[in-house]
């Protein structure tokens, strides 16, 4: 009975469902998130002779293209019209920005390549399985390089960085391996961002998934003590005040919490102490650097306000800076830098694309006892992991830019794609219900499918 209803079901959403990108497209956009995560460039000598991302960008493009009939409708998303306000907001303004040679010039190419995210993921992950492949990969790519700069660490000494501390001391920081060149914060927000994917897809299934949980955690949180990053720390402290708020087990996750807490302090040196300490005395060694990024975060708000309509331009902040106080470096917090960058007009409509991502994760999950589904399914699993991982990423931008990085875009085309197949899956649903009756009753309308799309 439980077979022949599945097939049922899987006959409905193949009707609901059946103008899906070819396999070759998912296949080598599952590639360009291998190459462009691991940087398969820095790590195979003359790979990168070839311009491999941006060859891979151009073929996945040209793909879409020519299968632009199977993508009819999907622009319709909320998300994608906000973005699309954002892209024409960009092109109207730019003859009034302070520096639109430099938008022209630099700043669009790394824009453009952040955004292909969104539009990648939103049009070709387009079936359940492909979601779950989509999102293997992704995970396993930032457990990589977690995993690597530590193992590193661990078996050869390796930081890679190190932070200034007050009376001129320095201590080392761990950043990410040498193929992968990025800083202890941006580790940290990778940790970060793997973390709750661990935590919600794999700790409520079997055994054997524990176990990987179970290795793998401790190791995410000994890396993250020693990126020193007191942002990814407060970013983890958002997931882990959402996974407790949801629990039904709130005392073993207290007890947990301590026991964790209790083992970091034994494996930490007075120097990480002192760092992580900083985030609420002012008077610790690493209150300086805590009290200096919190100037800085006003500063660049300020910076913005010099010219609050347009902005100074996509992509200049570090021009903006050198030009006001002689310094090159990247904005620390994304809603300044959308302020430099495109103004207050430009900020509210960034909002609104971010809005509109949790709109949709807050409905999929408003309405999900209409799935008839349990709450360990895979779906509902997902929704709670992509919550999480929104409010993450909006308390972690207050230390972090990220106006043309990828991590904003390519969540919004996961929730596009996700919140489309919740709604085949609502609608496939609804219709098995309908024809098992046996009735003449009218095919009745889905509006909480509409809703979901919407």
């Amino acid at each position: 009975m439980m077979t022949s209803t599945r097939q049922a079901k899987q006959g409905v959403l193949s009707k609901l469902d059946t103008e899906i990108v070819n396999q070759f497209s998912f296949v080598l956009y599952l590639y360009f998130i291998l190459d462009f995560f691991l940087r398969f460039s820095s790590r195979i000598p003359g790979y990168g002779v070839i311009r491999p991302t941006l060859v891979a960008v151009v073929v996945i493009s040209l793909l879409l293209f020519l299968q632009r009939e199977k993508l009819r409708g999907r622009f319709n998303d909320p998300i994608f019209k906000a973005l699309f306000v954002l892209f024409g907001y960009i092109v109207i303004s730019l003859p009034l920005v302070e520096w639109p040679g430099s938008v022209i010039r630099s700043n669009l190419d790394p824009f453009i390549k952040a955004v292909v995210f969104l539009f990648f993921t939103a049009l070709i992950v387009d079936t359940e399985k492909r979601l779950k492949w989509f999102i293997g990969v992704f995970v396993f790519c930032q457990v990589f390089r977690v995993l690597e700069p530590l193992y590193m660490n661990i078996t050869q000494g390796y930081w890679g960085s190190s932070t200034h501390l007050s009376g001129g001391d320095f201590a080392d920081r761990l950043a990410g391996a040498p193929a992968d060149v990025i800083n202890p914060n941006e580790l940290g927000f990778v940790i970060a961002t793997a973390i709750p994917f661990l935590h919600y897809l794999l700790w409520p299934l079997g055994w054997k998934s524990k176990l990987i949980y179970l290795v793998l955690m401790p190791a995410m949180l000994y890396a993250l003590l020693l990126t020193m990053s007191r942002g990814a720390f407060v970013a983890l402290l958002v997931v882990a005040f959402l996974v407790f708020k949801e629990s039904r087990h709130k005392m073993g996750l207290i007890v947990m919490a301590v026991v964790l807490v209790i083992g970091a302090l034994n494996v930490m040196t007075p120097l990480q102490k002192d760092r992580y300490l900083s985030l609420v005395d002012s008077n610790t060694a690493g209150g300086a650097s805590a009290d200096g990024r919190l100037r800085g975060m006003v500063g660049e708000f300020k910076l913005g306000l010099t010219r609050p309509v347009a902005g100074h331009g996509l992509g200049t902040t570090p021009e903006a800076k050198y030009h006001k106080w002689g310094s090159t470096k990247a904005s620390h917090n994304l809603y300044a830098e959308i302020v430099i960058e495109l103004g207050l007009i430009g900020f509210v409509i960034f909002l609104r694309f971010l809005y509109q991502i949790a709109r949709r994760l807050s409905v999929v999950r408003s309405r999900f006892a209409a799935l008839d589904k349990n709450n360990q399914s895979y779906y509902s699993r997902l929704n709670k992991c992509l919550i999480a991982v929104f409010w993450m990423y909006a308390v972690y931008s207050l230390n972090y830019w990220g106006l043309s990085q990828y991590y904003w875009y390519l969540l919004g085309g996961l929730v596009i794609a996700f919140g489309r197949l919740v709604s085949h899956e609502l609608s496939a649903s609804c219709e098995l219900s309908s024809s098992s009756r046996h009735t003449d009753e009218v095919r009745p309308s889905y509006p909480l499918a509409s809703r979901i799309r919407g």
